[in-house]
């Protein structure tokens, strides 16, 4: 069967009974139909001083044509530390629609280790999405309305910074020329949208803990700059509190459940390589305090989604990750290792033991943080016994452990031996996490720290007015905050098509942004896209209703 049929399939409880197993009261879930809720900003508040549970993070290799199944090991290891016994809930993103109608489909895991209802989180879900797309044009609204009316700020609209968004792929409004037709319809210049997962008012909703939080981050987002050069912030032109009323709501963590009937925390999603890739701090920390064992994920590979979840979302949230699971396929393997994807299906030995380099580092990567990782193995039914053994082999000889995953054909009864070894990593107490790099570094050594740690280049190339730029952050006290690093995900270059583990390479970067509300500098290195286009055949070809009346073609 198809995901979406596995999906329609299932024999889904109330939501309430949901909350019941991690013993959240029923008046504090705001019900969104009979099967998702959000949790009560009052229930989070009540619980803040219980102690946390363990947190437990997915990765994964880099990404390749072949998928990876990052979504699908962590829903699968919820599931599967559930039916060993353990009180487990899971936190993960919700979903874009621009990726959803483009090229990669639904966003909420696959098979068998699936989070429901499928249709609802593939699409518009509770709205959080249209909320920050409402909040992040209202400011911009805001802006152009304050220069059309007598520009109070001094606002140099050469120097506007802020564009619009849309959870949508459309390359037609990447650059686009505004206020065309005359005077009533304010001052032309150029503008563009972003994808709405690429908008800094996500990545605050992801990091922010309350309310204030949340305002005073809004409030500091730098819109525009005079013509002094001086940054003009959203409070200053009073933005923020109406900004804040229209995330209200999107606040507060959505609560669905998995196949399985366990708990499942969906919230917030931000980009993954020009922001920070994980859920929201709201949800991870709500989940620890009720939950024993939290599973959560980060976007990409772990040179992108884990070393940001550590230095970013881990430091400014407080959170002390215990243990790492490194998702790899065979198939990934084989494409590391030079196979083209049409090939993938016959075996190939030595192919597998060629690319394992590529998770060979990513293993070597998570240990620098003080995490002892595991890898699971996402089975393919084109893997065979002897592909599979290289793996482990490999990962032996690494200082790790491989485990094989049939948590897609089988659900939790074909993850249980990785669920257990996450169990005895967790209560053997070996982590002893710390981020990579300290607040008080420059914020250029912080650039150079990740790269060559994490990418293993050798340099990182800036010229003098991005270095002049970080140094005048730094003296108007922007100085300690982490760098967001934007690249490719498919590769640990700047080079989509380098795969494996290169060395040897330097590290070009092209742009700094100030994210001060969110809290870090973002580092864009090579072409990095905030506006996706859509595919020759997007996937929404072949979406849509069948007689019944019920959805097709997501997956």
């Amino acid at each position: 069967m198809s995901d979406i049929e596995i999906a329609r399939a299932a024999n889904k409880k109330p939501i309430q009974e949901v909350g019941a197993k991690l013993d959240i009261p029923s008046e504090h879930l705001l019900p969104y139909g009979h099967d998702k809720a959000k949790v009560s900003a009052d229930y989070i508040a009540s619980v803040r001083d219980r102690p946390d549970g363990h947190l437990i993070l997915v990765t994964a290799v880099n990404p390749t044509p072949a998928g990876e199944g990052k979504t699908t090991t962590t829903v699968g290891l919820g599931d599967g530390l559930n039916a060993i016994g353990k009180r487990a809930a899971i936190c993960i993103r919700e979903a874009s629609l621009g990726p959803c109608f483009g090229m990669k489909g639904g966003a909420a895991g696959g098979g068998y280790a699936q989070v429901v209802p499928m249709e609802d989180m593939n699409l518009h879900f509770t709205g959080d999405f249209h909320a920050i797309t409402s909040a992040h044009n209202l400011l911009a609204a805001m802006l152009d309305n304050h220069i059309y009316w007598g520009n109070e700020q001094d606002i140099d609209i050469r120097r506007v910074a802020l564009r619009r968004v849309m959870d949508m792929n459309d390359r037609a409004l990447r650059q686009i020329v505004a206020s065309l037709g005359g005077v009533a319809n304010g001052f032309p210049r150029e503008a563009g949208f972003d994808i709405t997962v690429a908008s800094e008012v996500m990545a605050i909703l992801c990091l922010a803990t309350d309310l204030a939080d949340l305002q005073r981050r809004l409030g500091a987002i730098i819109v525009a700059y005079r013509r002094d050069r001086t940054p003009v912030y959203a409070r200053d032109i009073k933005a923020d509190g109406a900004m804040t009323v229209l995330l209200k709501d999107a606040m507060q963590p959505n609560l669905v459940q998995t196949l399985e009937n366990n708990p499942a925390f969906v919230h917030g999603g931000p980009f993954a390589n020009i922001a920070h890739g994980c859920n929201s701090v709201m949800a991870t920390t709500t989940a620890l305090k009720v939950a024993d064992y939290v599973v959560t994920e980060a976007g990409f590979g772990a040179d992108l989604g884990a070393e940001k979840f550590f230095d970013i979302k881990c430091r400014k949230a407080g959170l002390s990750p215990e243990a790492v699971v490194i998702v790899a396929t065979v198939r990934a393997m084989k494409m590391n290792g030079g196979v083209a994807k049409d090939d993938l299906g016959t075996e190939n030995v030595e192919a597998v033991r060629a690319g394992c380099d590529n998770l060979g580092r990513h293993i070597e990567n998570v240990k620098q943080f003080g995490v002892p990782a595991v890898v699971a193995i996402n089975h393919f039914v084109t893997d065979t016994d002897a592909e599979v053994q290289a793996v482990m082999d490999y990962v032996e000889s690494h200082g790790s452990r491989a485990i094989l995953c049939r948590h897609w054909a089988e659900g939790s009864a074909g993850i249980t031996d990785l669920a257990n070894h996450v169990v005895e990593m967790v209560e053997g107490g070996g982590a002893q996490f710390a981020p990579l790099y300290s607040d008080d570094m420059p914020l250029f050594e912080k650039i150079e720290t990740v790269a060559r740690r994490i990418y293993r280049a050798d340099e990182v190339l800036a010229d003098a007015r991005i270095r002049d730029q970080l140094k005048q952050w730094e003296a108007q006290g922007y100085g300690d905050l982490p760098v967001c690093m934007a690249k490719t995900q498919y590769s640990f270059t700047t080079d989509p098509t380098r795969r494996g583990a290169p060395t040897g390479h330097s590290v070009p970067v092209r742009e700094v942004r100030l994210s001060a509300g969110a809290g870090f500098v973002v580092v864009i290195c090579g072409e990095i896209m905030t506006m996706p286009g859509l595919p020759k055949v997007p996937s929404a070809e072949a979406i849509g209703l069948n007689d019944a009346g019920e959805i097709e073609g997501l997956f």
